[in-house]
């Protein structure tokens, strides 16, 4: 706990670049966790039909999509503007980790709603991931693990505006060291058993019956 309160202590770096008229706009519009939520919630996901990418927010921006990394890229670079340091939280999902009043809540884009964001309500790292525990659960899915990674400490800084996809912060992500969590095998079978229920009666929809959604960041529930 003491290393992640350090993280947010940590002084914001100034911008190298200054962005471009557009971008500017939005950061200007885009002053809150819950402002950026809402925009990554109202942008297409990124399927990545043609081709792979790894962009930031410049890009994502031009072409209004986003996938999980993008977007957790594409927060970060705005709330950067804004007082919030740049620390992603990582479970194979990648999402902004942010705090406020000493809890902490995320960003995130995702093509299942329950692994969004949440709300600013919990006081340790894995009261927060222990939150998405239910909602990662599909056919396949488990948290097994995570990792906190702030990209101030990247020798590179052009996450925030490169042209081309920053395939570096993949690689970052994949090598930082991550903090084992365990699933207990009763609520994976349950929560796995309502998920294929669920598929098979909605097989186009995504479920959202998890009992902590009224703490998704932007969700009434």
């Amino acid at each position: 706990m003491r290393r992640i309160d350090a993280l947010f202590r940590a002084p914001l770096a100034p911008r190298a670049v200054d962005p471009a008229p557009r971008v500017r706009r939005l950061i200007r519009q885009l002053r809150t966790p819950e402002a950026v939520q809402a925009w990554l919630e109202r942008m297409p996901y990124n399927w990545e039909r043609d081709g792979e990418t790894l962009s930031t927010l410049p890009t994502v921006l031009r072409r209004g999509s986003a996938h999980c990394l993008e977007a957790a890229l594409a927060a970060a670079t705005i709330l950067e503007c804004h007082g919030h340091p740049p620390i992603l939280l990582e479970l194979d999902h990648v999402l902004l980790l942010f705090r406020r009043n000493g809890r902490f809540g995320t960003v995130a884009r995702s093509r299942d709603p329950g692994l969004h964001g949440r709300k600013p309500v919990y006081r340790t790292l894995r009261e927060l991931v222990r939150s998405y525990a239910a909602p990662y659960i599909d056919t396949t899915g488990r948290i097994k693990g995570y990792g906190v990674l702030d990209l101030r400490t990247l020798r590179r800084s052009d996450w925030r505006d490169s042209p081309r996809n920053v395939w570096y912060i993949e690689r970052a992500l994949i090598d930082n060291a991550h903090v084992p969590f365990r699933t207990p095998e009763a609520f994976y079978r349950l929560w796995h058993r309502r998920y294929l229920a669920f598929k098979r009666r909605h097989p186009r929809s995504r479920p959202v019956f998890y009992p902590d959604r009224l703490r998704w960041l932007n969700r009434r529930g």
